[in-house]
């Protein structure tokens, strides 16, 4: 969700503004999400990077999530949404842990949309603490090393046991991942719009799951195979 910033200086207002108006592109999106049959939504909120930006801009940021949680949890209750967390938490203050552990436990038993926000997240520091789990489990004689496969990997890591995404969305022009899911986006189509996040809404959404619905998916078969396939 990224030009956050740059919609705010454009603006004359300070960072914190874009960040603010970034949360009704947050909403819309989840409201599209749902609309549109959408079964699982990952959000990158907060990079392991970000850590490194202004003392000012981050304390900032945390006390948004925590004002968000407790004004859209109830909302995302009412329309069956499961919101869940991932990253490093023990980074987070003991007042954001637990208005999401009140989040996610409010939410847990719902069936609709799983809406996952990456807070604190890194897609390297996903795969190392997964590697880590099976080197304990190892350690422990409870698996061996012949054990760890992909799918023991994965099970291991944030969103284990969730679909990998089918669609990468960036805003603001930037053409990269960030460090965002690295394991999981091994197949994912990437769609980039130089729309910023703030102004990101459903119409631009809607554009890219049609840009999406025009994409073959192969998977390393031949166009000719999925094509076969579908017969």
């Amino acid at each position: 969700m990224d030009g956050n910033g740059r919609w705010a200086r454009a603006r004359g207002k300070k960072r914190h503004a874009g960040h603010r108006a970034g949360v009704k592109s947050v909403r819309a999106t989840v409201e599209r999400a749902a609309e549109r049959g959408v079964r699982y939504l990952t959000l990158f909120a907060f990079s392991s990077e970000n850590w490194h930006r202004p003392e000012e801009e981050v304390s900032s940021l945390m006390s948004l999530f925590i004002e968000a949680l407790r004004r859209e949890v109830g909302e995302l209750h009412r329309n069956n949404v499961q919101l869940r967390f991932i990253g490093a938490r023990e980074q987070l203050s003991q007042r954001l842990n637990k208005s999401i552990a009140v989040a996610e436990q409010k939410t847990a038993n719902n069936t609709g949309l799983m809406l996952n926000v990456a807070v604190a997240y890194g897609g390297r520091w996903d795969i190392a603490r997964a590697a880590q789990a099976l080197a304990t489990k190892v350690e422990a004689g409870e698996i061996e090393a012949a054990d760890i496969s992909e799918d023991a990997l994965f099970g291991e890591m944030q969103l284990g046991g969730i679909p990998d995404p089918d669609l990468l969305i960036r805003t603001g022009g930037e053409q990269r991942i960030s460090n965002f899911l690295l394991w999981n986006l091994a197949y994912a189509e990437l769609w980039f719009t130089d729309v910023l996040w703030p102004e990101f809404d459903k119409a631009e959404f809607d554009k890219a799951l049609e840009w999406f619905a025009g994409k073959q998916r192969r998977f390393g078969h031949t166009g000719e195979q999925v094509e076969e396939a579908k017969c």
